[in-house]
């Protein structure tokens, strides 16, 4: 055994035997950011075999106070997150196979992406990624951990299919709408403390030490020095449409996907283009700097000044409108430069 997991074979839960099985399995990350990059990390240093991470956003100056794996330098280069993610965690261990892609967690990719999986972690900021998820989770029998933090506050929820509620249940039953990022900030030991939830869970489902798993929710506030653990069990719903006796699973319909959304806490609206299909930057940074346009790229997306307002296109014609919630005049920017 690598002598780089000598005490993590030496905890009685993971042993040799588990840390052998954590060398194969695979890790599905949805997002890049607080509690995906920890994620990622923890699971990196740990040994996992294979962990493929999905990001839609680039590194800005506030990520740096609580997203771990990232550097001014990847706010200098507008690195995509997933980017900066695989080329830090590659220097962390190469033993590990990693695999980043930059666009969102639709659906369709995600249904894609499931096959061979063992263990999704949820490091999204919106619920509707995360419905999408929880629906792949029970198509596909594939267990994950729901995660979210805003402020001082965190929560944490093993979704196992056949066993535990579904997160479509566990709405009917906790407020968890409110738990976005908000005006309220949120400050790095909470992300922390959700990452280690997340991960202890990961490693027990890795290591295939089921009885150790967890399956109460769990709550807490680090500010104001509470603790909470719920049991779920009677949560679980017959009728439920992404778990129960007749599931349909409503949220991998790709025409329930919005095409425009207002992102968590931020100016900033994303536009998904109406057909999938990759764009040529090179020519388009040209095409606009030829206009008169203040162009910056790299390989990974343009971003282009207009004002009080910014765009960042990537490469699947999917753009970010810095300085605007305000969906119409969003979708004309967009509709200006891209047609």
């Amino acid at each position: 055994m690598n002598e780089r997991y000598s005490r993590q074979v030496l905890f009685p839960g993971i042993g040799k035997d588990g840390q052998a099985k954590i060398s194969e399995k695979h890790v599905l990350i949805i997002g890049a950011g607080a509690l995906g990059s920890g994620n990622a990390e923890v699971l990196t240093r740990a040994g996992v075999g294979r962990i493929t991470i999905i990001d839609r956003d680039y590194v800005e100056a506030s990520n740096l106070q609580r997203q771990q794996l990232y550097t001014e330098e990847d706010v200098a280069e507008k690195l995509p997150k997933a980017a900066a993610a695989e080329k830090r965690l590659h220097a962390i261990n190469s033993d590990v196979e990693i695999r980043a892609i930059i666009g969102d967690a639709n659906p369709e990719l995600l249904e894609e992406l499931v096959t061979g999986v063992d263990v999704m972690i949820d490091a999204t900021d919106n619920f509707e990624t995360r419905m999408a998820m929880n629906d792949v989770s029970q198509k596909y029998k594939v267990p994950w951990i729901y995660g979210a933090c805003v402020g001082s506050f965190g929560m944490s929820f093993s979704i196992i299919p056949g066993k535990t509620p579904c997160l479509n249940c566990l709405l009917r039953s906790i407020p968890l709408q409110g738990m976005t990022c908000d005006t309220g900030g949120i400050i790095s030991p909470a992300v922390q403390m959700v990452i280690a939830h997340q991960t202890a869970e990961a490693l027990k489902m890795l290591a295939e030490d089921w009885e150790a798993v967890r399956t109460s929710f769990v709550s807490f506030d680090l500010w104001r020095n509470q603790y909470t653990s719920l049991k779920m069990s009677k949560a679980k719903f017959a009728s439920c449409l992404s778990c129960g006796e007749e599931r349909t699973y409503p949220y991998l319909d790709q025409e329930n996907m919005t095409k425009t959304t207002v992102l968590c806490g931020r100016d900033t609206v994303q536009i998904r283009p109406s057909s999938a299909g990759e764009i040529s930057l090179e020519r388009l940074a040209g095409q606009l700097s030829s206009l008169g346009y203040t162009v910056k790229g790299n390989p990974y997306l343009v971003s282009v000044e207009m004002g009080p307002e910014r765009m960042v296109i990537f490469q699947d014609g999917r753009a970010l409108i810095h300085g605007t919630k305000d969906l119409t005049h969003a979708k004309s920017i967009y509709q200006r430069i891209l047609g």
